[in-house]
């Protein structure tokens, strides 16, 4: 069988993409193409040629991907900071946004010697991962009340702990359970958490609607059901002084630090926009005594 030219299944495989609607047409298929050659993307240019069996392997993922199946199911993989996570049906996948409150948070333990971080609705472990990832000294322990997602977070903990990187502490619970870590109560330096915030109601893109599960998607009414409970949840673990970064919805820029002011445990409290100058996180200090 002739081998073919790389560079024109891409371009036929973006006009499919194109077609579809799909946002980023060009990214998606040089990622696909990346997954499936085993290659960077950065690299594709020193494949010219491939086999016709490559070539009907990246059409049919590029006919999924044109079906809007989320490209990190398609490769099974999604990054955050320096980690790459096993995603897949049954957990939320990480999104770019996220890695502007991480990096809020690891600023937030400059100077500060085997810190303690909580990640609030863990989901993949992302978070956490990261964190533990950035500092290897830190302690980290997680959460997720959904056993799915969970079971994804302790595939990829144990990965990484397995290459080497300190274990993070995962755990089955709900935030909205006064009881959740009680043990680390006005001990943690940093809580960090990406929870359900999406109005119910609200239409969302097919990637999200057909296949991130709901309850890792919808908060109530307002998209403020699990929110209030992560906001009482870290003013309880966190130590005089410590960070928390809440992730929220874009309609959320006003009402999220006026759930962090209600209680008048927190300070320094900040609102910070994504890389569409959208509100996209909410940030604040537990108050000095």
């Amino acid at each position: 069988m002739k081998r073919q030219p790389l560079r024109l299944a891409i371009l036929e495989a973006q006009r499919v993409l194109t077609a579809a609607g799909v946002a980023s047409p060009r990214t998606d298929v040089e990622l696909l193409a990346a997954h499936l050659l085993g290659v960077e993307r950065t690299k594709l240019m020193m494949v010219p040629l491939v086999d016709p069996p490559t070539v009907e392997a990246l059409h049919e993922l590029v006919r999924r991907r044109a079906a809007h199946v989320p490209l990190q199911h398609l490769t099974g993989e999604a990054t955050l900071g320096g980690v790459t996570l096993s995603v897949g049906p049954g957990a939320f996948v990480p999104r770019p946004e996220t890695e502007l409150l991480l990096a809020w948070g690891l600023a937030t333990l400059e100077g500060v010697d085997a810190p303690v971080v909580v990640d609030l609705c863990t989901g993949t472990g992302a978070l956490a991962l990261a964190v533990s990832n950035a500092r290897p000294d830190a302690s980290v322990h997680a959460v997720e009340k959904d056993p799915e997602a969970l079971a994804w977070a302790r595939h990829n903990a144990d990965r990484r702990s397995r290459a080497g990187e300190t274990p993070v502490e995962l755990r089955l619970g709900d935030v909205a359970d006064p009881t959740l870590l009680r043990e680390l109560d006005g001990t943690v330096d940093l809580v960090v958490c990406n929870p359900p915030y999406v109005p119910a109601g609200t239409p969302v893109p097919v990637e999200v609607r057909d296949h991130d599960p709901p309850e890792a998607v919808f908060a109530g009414r307002d998209g403020l059901d699990v929110l209030r409970h992560v906001v009482g949840c870290a003013a309880r673990l966190l130590e005089p002084g410590g960070g928390v970064a809440i992730e929220h919805d874009d309609t959320h820029g006003g009402s999220v630090p006026v759930l962090l002011r209600s209680g008048r445990v927190f300070t320094a409290i900040e609102e910070h926009t994504d890389l569409a100058s959208r509100p996209r996180f909410a940030t604040a200090r537990r108050a000095v005594d």
